[in-house]
């Protein structure tokens, strides 16, 4: 499997109708906190604009209603995997990503037989609080000897001067979240993504 090289993380239906019409064709939705009529109705919302514009929806955590929904791709963290149903998972033909932080993770994740591997943060990340240090460029590289040809994806404190060094260490696709949602046009730096990561297409 070849995921694309820019992968776009956001936490609603909104982003994904402002940034994917752009040209975006890989995006997770994470959506935290909200009950589950309102996740449904995020999921249906993203699905359906993901699928006029021929982009790959992962959509975070919530396997349940993801396979209710008709979804094909989900991404877990570990604690996630702890009580997820693999099995049904699988029996709904989703595709699988899975977190990993260090070692310990990487290990339990492989038992899992995941679709990709994400890694992070590579580095320091202002999204949200980490108990791990920035892993580093290094890292991607062990991590890629360990994975073989399963997709590597590089997570936390991406930009756009970063991508060269990530890819250059192994990584298949770079997750962007803080670098264009807090920026002050979304959508130019959006299409600055899409233009960076053309060679790695």
């Amino acid at each position: 499997m070849k995921l694309d090289p820019f992968y776009l993380i956001v936490d609603s239906a909104d982003w994904i109708a402002r940034l994917v019409p752009v040209g975006v064709k890989l995006v997770q939705l994470r959506v935290k906190d909200r009950s589950e009529a309102d996740l449904r109705q995020e999921i249906r919302q993203a699905r359906a604009i993901c699928s006029q514009h021929r982009c790959q929806l992962i959509v975070n955590d919530h396997w349940q209603l993801a396979i209710e929904e008709g979804c094909d791709f989900v991404h877990l963290g570990q604690e996630d995997l702890e009580t997820a149903d693999l099995a049904a998972i699988r029996a709904a033909d989703i595709k699988l990503g899975l977190s990993t932080h260090d070692e310990t993770e990487l290990r339990t994740a492989l038992v899992a037989r995941p679709d990709y591997i994400a890694l992070g943060p590579v580095y320091a990340t202002i999204l949200k609080q980490m108990r791990w240090a920035p892993q580093g460029l290094p890292r991607l590289c062990a991590w890629k000897s360990k994975i073989g040809d399963l997709p590597l994806v590089a997570i936390g404190g991406l930009n756009i001067d970063r991508i060269d060094g990530v890819f250059a260490h192994g990584a298949d696709s770079a997750a962007v979240v803080t670098d264009i949602t807090r920026n002050a046009d979304p959508v130019a730096r959006t299409r600055q993504w899409l233009e960076v990561t053309k060679p790695w297409r």
